[in-house]
């Protein structure tokens, strides 16, 4: 096990052991115990009493942050010649059809998320291999395939994220950055955890949210008191 550096032991002792702290309270210290030169990111990390393994307790969805993420989003509108436009008006960085699919085939994945139409996804079928484990592949679910593109790559600029709950059990997101205010950190952890607790599958039986932890790129988590969210 590696040592702690200087500025992670000075994290550590600003954490009270076994403190369940208000989301206030988590949003100020997070910004206290970040020591790194960039500006990192803010992190939530959620576990659910559910059994992802049983399709009717999974728990996948979808949030607009009020905040947004922090983050320059590189998005790639596949789209047919009508839908360009209000793409590109939308903020797409890379608009097209044809020719990002061979670039895609080729191996290009230099983008962050990408929105397609209903009636392209079949030419999308043969990328699964590469869209795939990047999380790429666009899904209805997540509002990645729909005829509104200009509208959808319009949500994702300004902060849609989409989520889903890991076979542990654990849903862990970004939901900003360090630079933000304490309060921006909370609305966007606030706005988060509405909708994770609004899709609570009917199947889950005891404790839905058995804990939720705050922290930072390379900071140590910060355990938060699931009643304060409501707050």
């Amino acid at each position: 096990m590696s040592k702690l550096t200087k500025n992670q032991k000075l994290a550590l002792q600003k954490i009270e052991a076994g403190k369940a702290y208000t989301l206030k309270e988590a949003a100020v210290l997070v910004k206290e115990i970040t020591t790194t030169k960039f500006d990192a990111s803010v992190d939530v990390d959620v576990r659910l009493g559910v059994d992802p393994r049983k399709a009717n307790q999974m728990v996948r969805g979808v949030v607009s942050l009020p905040n947004g993420t922090g983050k320059q989003i590189r998005v790639l509108a596949l789209c047919t010649p009508d839908q360009e436009a209000a793409a590109k008006e939308a903020g797409a960085d890379y608009v097209g059809l044809d020719e990002y699919i061979e670039k895609i085939k080729g191996g290009w994945t230099d983008v962050d998320v990408i929105i397609t139409m209903p009636a392209i996804m079949g030419k999308l079928g043969a990328l699964g291999r590469v869209l795939g484990p990047r999380g790429l592949m666009p899904n209805p679910k997540s509002g990645t395939v729909t005829n509104e593109v200009g509208n959808a790559v319009k949500e994702v600029k300004q902060g849609k994220i989409d989520f889903k709950v890991d076979k542990a059990g654990i849903v862990h997101t970004s939901i900003g950055k360090v630079s933000f205010t304490p309060e921006q950190i909370a609305e966007n952890a606030k706005e988060f955890m509405a909708t994770i607790l609004k899709l609570k599958p009917t199947a889950a039986k005891g404790t839905y949210v058995k804990s939720i932890y705050l922290s930072s790129t390379m900071s140590p988590g910060i355990k938060i008191d699931p009643k304060s969210i409501e707050e």
